[in-house]
């Protein structure tokens, strides 16, 4: 259902997509007067009801497919979920892996004066350095990265996705029969790094002598590489295994194929397999988005970053029930979201 190159509208958040609220008519006043005895002062007119605010106008680049259940569907469902409680339309580019082609979105969107404009991957930052000086009325958010490449309308937004990754490494500690677990990681950046490094380091404090055998495909959309290095980490005797990016499709194929326990990341990515996800670390990217409206509305466009963490609800694991976790086990890592929330925990990142 979702196109692949261009720039195309995906839904109304509001009654009608792409049309301005309507203007309240404005109601007349009385003009009837007494003949008997003047009036001490002219009947006020009654005030024009004032026009509805304009939704909001958010565009959203993307690397990859909307529905992915990976990094592009955790910005698109938390827009969603901005949905619910404020007035705003979406627009949607996506499946945009090149980078011209997701230059030329985000400049098109710029040009047509959206008030937000998502550029969603590490790997956008190029173009977007170069076109948001020319559009210094856009605000602008750029991801995962932590610098906003010293301009006032451009938002930086990154996430401790080692969170996460610490605490499902210690669950795959617990459940492997080998001893050894398999990561697919995409290009050695952003938050996929961080998620792979925190799931090491997870695993390592669990269990020392766990091995943790890490293949980056340097490919943030290759499915088959990442069915490749899936095989061949199962093939070395990972028993467990867990990736990161859109990619991991393919990895999860091969998962569901060989009964093999799979960690997600970014999305819930219990439909890829409801046999063989144990958890998944869910980006709620609304807790940032919202703040970032806010002030936007009150004509700050950018100049600062903004991070996802468990404290502040913009990280959450996800269990999938249908797994069947042992209980100790699951209670256990909820004890280490605990600890990572309150700071007693750390991943050493």
């Amino acid at each position: 259902m979702t196109s692949t190159t261009g720039r195309r509208t995906r839904r109304a958040l509001v009654a009608l997509l792409g049309i301005s609220s309507l203007v309240l008519a404005a109601c007349g006043g009385s003009d009837d007067s007494s003949t008997e005895e003047p009036a001490a002062e002219p009947a006020a007119a009654e005030e024009p009801a004032e026009a509805s605010a304009d939704p909001v106008r958010i565009a959203l680049v993307a690397p990859s497919a909307i529905n992915d259940l990976a990094f592009t569907q955790s910005m698109y469902d938390s827009v969603q979920r901005v949905a619910d409680n404020r007035d705003v339309t979406l627009d949607v580019s996506d499946g945009l892996f090149i980078v011209e082609d997701a230059g030329a979105a985000l400049r098109g969107y710029a040009e047509d004066g959206y008030d937000l404009v998502i550029a969603h991957g590490t790997q956008f930052g190029g173009p977007l350095e170069e076109i948001a000086p020319d559009f210094p009325e856009v605000s602008f958010m750029w991801g995962t990265s932590t610098d906003f490449k010293g301009l006032d309308n451009i938002y930086a937004y990154s996430v401790r996705s080692d969170h996460g990754g610490y605490v499902n490494g210690t669950i795959a500690a617990q459940i492997t029969e080998s001893g050894t677990v398999g990561v697919v990681g995409p290009v050695e950046a952003g938050d996929a790094k961080l998620y792979v490094d925190g799931f090491v380091a997870g695993a390592a404090a669990q269990n020392p002598d766990v091995v943790v055998n890490v293949n980056y495909i340097e490919s943030f959309s290759d499915v088959a590489l990442a069915a490749e290095a899936a095989t061949s980490h199962i093939a070395s005797g990972a028993d467990v295994l867990t990736g990161t990016a859109q990619m991991v499709v393919g990895a999860t194929g091969v998962a569901q194929a060989e009964g093999v326990p799979w960690f997600g990341t970014q999305s819930n990515q219990t439909a890829l397999g409801e046999d063989i996800v144990v958890a998944s670390q869910v980006y709620h990217w609304e807790v940032i988005i919202e703040p970032i409206l806010d002030q936007i509305a009150n004509g700050t466009l950018g100049g600062e970053v903004f991070e996802l963490t468990l404290a502040n609800g913009g990280l959450v694991i996800e269990f999938n029930d249908a797994f069947g976790l042992d209980s100790a086990i699951q209670s256990a890592a909820e004890e280490t979201v605990a600890g990572l929330t309150s700071g007693e925990v750390s991943t050493g990142l």
